[in-house]
């Protein structure tokens, strides 16, 4: 992957600030303050929930774009494992969604600066640097960093509060793993292009202080002067839409159960990114990541074989339970069907052979899917 960041004197494209990364870190707000500013989302946008009332601002093409290839490759979006990257590698090789994704974008560049906010975007950089170079776009990438406790913790702490010590030590170790491979992934995506990182901590507390290496990094046009004075400011819009109160979850590592050697990790990679607001191309924290990338691949491989009997236990007891049930199935299914046969009436034809094995796969195949 190119490793350095696109040269000033170059004559871009139409800008295009693809907002990725984890989830929960920012990226709804980054996204809704760039489309104040002045930048395009392309529409129709993802409507807002109770979950975020403010809005997402993600076009919803998008979003559907990368959750279905996502789940196609049964993929999760912090995935913590390091095979999903030749997984989506491989999937990209069959040229399908590089032709979807030039089919659309190619519709959205009327605008004289776009922004695109999904947090799924990352496991398809080839895909989106391919297209944008494709049609002239110049694709430039933003990370909205929170710290990962907060992160992993937004949502999982509450429900896992009354679960037990061991349930809640696998799904929070595996969140901060995601967590951790999500960062490392997302920061390599955006080597080769213009980018940016900033903090949701500071965007809450001073958007205009935040935003301004943003602009300067990007090379960005806004709809109002972010350098002056607090007497020469007027209201924006901005101004109503970021608030310190945005921040409902501050947890630490002490509200997270997680391993010491990950937890460290995570906080090792927290600091280095935000090395990476003042110098996005900083060299050695580059090659500072890349060690913890392969540390990561690591220790991952070990525990992998470390758990390998587990696994293949849940693996036949699963294939063992889903023999079960397509059994179970094919017995009641039987059985109805001879109760048809037998009340069967002129205006309901006998079914044959053929027939009935026909309606017994369809059957069987529904139910089994649905467990």
């Amino acid at each position: 992957m190119p490793t350095s960041p696109a040269q000033p004197d170059e004559k871009p494209g139409t800008p295009l600030v693809l907002v990725s990364g984890s989830g929960r870190s920012g990226t709804s707000s980054l996204a809704g303050a760039l489309k104040r500013l002045g930048l395009h989302v392309p529409q129709p946008e993802v409507e807002a929930s109770e979950t975020n009332p403010r809005g997402f601002y993600e076009p919803q093409w998008v979003i559907d774009f990368h959750k279905r290839h996502l789940k196609e490759l049964a993929l999760f979006n912090i995935d913590s494992r390091p095979a999903a990257v030749d997984l989506v590698a491989r999937h990209v090789e069959s040229g399908v969604p590089t032709a979807e994704l030039h089919e659309w974008l190619s519709g959205q560049l009327e605008a004289d600066q776009v922004v695109v906010k999904d947090p799924h975007a990352f496991w398809f950089a080839q895909v989106w640097e391919q297209v944008t170079a494709e049609l002239d776009v110049d694709l430039r990438w933003l990370t909205a960093l929170r710290h990962p406790a907060e992160v992993v913790g937004s949502r999982d702490i509450a429900y896992l509060s009354s679960q037990s010590d061991d349930l809640r030590l696998t799904k929070e170790t595996s969140n901060v793993a995601g967590w951790v491979h999500a960062a490392l992934l997302t920061e390599q995506a955006g080597r080769g292009s213009r980018r940016s990182f900033v903090r949701y901590t500071d965007l809450l507390a001073d958007w205009r202080s935040a935003l301004t290496p943003v602009q300067q990094q990007l090379d960005l046009a806004f709809n109002t002067d972010l350098a002056a004075p607090p007497s020469e400011r007027e209201h924006h819009p901005v101004d109503d839409f970021i608030e310190p109160s945005m921040r409902k979850s501050q947890l630490t590592w002490d509200d997270v159960r997680t391993p010491d050697w990950l937890r460290e990790m995570a906080e090792g990679v927290w600091e280095l990114l935000g090395v990476l607001t003042q110098d996005p191309h900083d060299t050695d924290t580059m090659r500072a990541l890349d060690r913890v990338h392969e540390d990561y691949d690591a220790r991952y491989a070990e525990a992998v074989a470390l758990t390998f009997d587990h696994t293949r236990a849940e693996s036949t007891l699963a294939a063992r339970e889903a023999r079960d049930a397509q059994r179970a199935t094919l017995q009641q299914l039987r059985r109805d069907l001879d109760a048809a046969r037998r009340g069967g009436t002129a205006e309901a034809p006998a079914v044959g052979g053929r027939e009935a094995a026909a309606i017994l796969r369809r059957a069987v195949v529904r139910r089994v899917t649905r467990r």
